[in-house]
C-alpha cells in the first residue's frame, strides 16, 4: 500500500448490523477491482447521486495511489460534489490515511465499510 503522510485510522469492529444491499454492492465492487489486478486493496465509493467508482492500489516508481484515493479521485473526475458511502478491502488492521482524508475531503460523516478479501465486514469508519 503507499505510504501516506496521514496516520491510518483504527478500524471499529463490526457489530452485528448487516450492509445495506447498497454498500454490500461497494464492498462487491472493491473486492473486484482488488482481484482483477491482484492490488494489496480494492475500493469503491457511491457518490450523491448513487453512481459507483471502484479502484485498486497503484504502487509504481513515479505513482503511488491508495485504492480509496483513486476511487475518490474517479468520482470527482466524474462530477461528483460528494460521497455517500465507501468501501476498502484489505488485509490491513487499519484504514489507510491518505485514503480516509480523501473521502473525508468530500464527506466528513460517510461511513467506510473495511472490508477482508472473503468480505467479511471488519468494521465501518464513521469519524
Amino acid at each position: 500500500m503507499p505510504d501516506g503522510t496521514i496516520a491510518g485510522s483504527a478500524v471499529p469492529t463490526a457489530g452485528n448490523d448487516a450492509l445495506s444491499a447498497e454498500d454490500n454492492k461497494l464492498v462487491t465492487l472493491a473486492r473486484s477491482a482488488r482481484a482483477r489486478v491482484g492490488a494489496v486493496e480494492g475500493a469503491a465509493v457511491r457518490d450523491q447521486d448513487g453512481r459507483t467508482y471502484n479502484g485498486a492500489t497503484v504502487s509504481l516508481p513515479s505513482l503511488s495511489v491508495t485504492a480509496l484515493q483513486l476511487a475518490v479521485a474517479l468520482a470527482v473526475s466524474s462530477g461528483a460534489s460528494s460521497i455517500e458511502a465507501a468501501a476498502v478491502v484489505t488485509e490491513a488492521s487499519e484504514l489507510d490515511g491518505a485514503g480516509h482524508a480523501a473521502v473525508r475531503d468530500l464527506a466528513t460523516g460517510a461511513p467506510i465499510h473495511v472490508a477482508a478479501p472473503d468480505a467479511t465486514l471488519l468494521g465501518t469508519v464513521t469519524e
